[in-house]
Order: C-alpha cells, then sequence, then structure tokens
C-alpha cells in the first residue's frame, strides 16, 4: 500500500527535490506551495500519512499550520516533521512542544530525510 506524504514547502527547487526523493522511495506525495493550500488540504481530510511542513510559508506560517493539524483529532497520529531552515534551539524546542515528532534543518541530508521519514512511518503503525 503506498503512503501518503504532505509536503508543504514554499522553495519550488527544495519541493521538487523533496518530491523526487520521496517518489524515488515508493511514496506518493501531495505537494502544498504555501500555507493557505496546506490548509486546504488539511480541511479536506485528504488521506495522508505523514506530513512534512515547512516554517517559514506564505499566507499561514507552519507553527500555525502545526498546531491546527494537532488539533483534529483525525490527523492527531499523523507523524509531522518540520523541515525548515530556522535552527535556533528555541524554534526546535517550540516545534517539539507544539507537537511535532521531529525536526530536520535546511540544508538537509537526502539520505538523512529518507531514514527519519521511514523511521516516522514505522513508528506509527
Amino acid at each position: 500500500m503506498t503512503q501518503n506524504i504532505l509536503v508543504v514547502e514554499d522553495d519550488e527547487v527544495i519541493a521538487l527535490l523533496v518530491e523526487h526523493l520521496l517518489t524515488r522511495e515508493g511514496y506518493q506525495v501531495i505537494l502544498a506551495k504555501d500555507g493557505y493550500e496546506a490548509l486546504q488540504r488539511i480541511e479536506s481530510n485528504i488521506a495522508v500519512d505523514l506530513v512534512l511542513l515547512d516554517v517559514m510559508l506564505p499566507y499561514v506560517d507552519g507553527t500555525h499550520l502545526l498546531e491546527r493539524i494537532r488539533g483534529i483529532n483525525e490527523w492527531g497520529n499523523i507523524p509531522i516533521i518540520m523541515l525548515t531552515a530556522k535552527s535556533s534551539e528555541k524554534d526546535i524546542a517550540s516545534a517539539l512542544n507544539l507537537g511535532a515528532d521531529d525536526y530536520i534543518s535546511k540544508p538537509f541530508k537526502p539520505l538523512e530525510l529518507i531514514a527519519r521519514i521511514k523511521h516516522r512511518l514505522k513508528q506509527r503503525k
């Protein structure tokens, strides 16, 4: 069964790179290019197995999206990995305290990203 990953990323180059990496691993990728588009996808209750979420997004930032996702019962057990350029200890602690399952700083290492995604998906089962 193919697993769906919602990738919320406004940088087109990074979004395409992540999509390529995930597709190559057999995942189905659902892209959202900004916070508003991500909110629409979340509220449409699409079937998602994991969310890869940037923090700095146009319209609705990733922190707000994280809080919103964690407030939806059906999405409560979906792993959320923050993938962002914000890398201060305060930013990381804040995201984890709001319910993020993991935090990866950009620039990221592709093999590490895939390994963390696989780990979170395996934990979910």
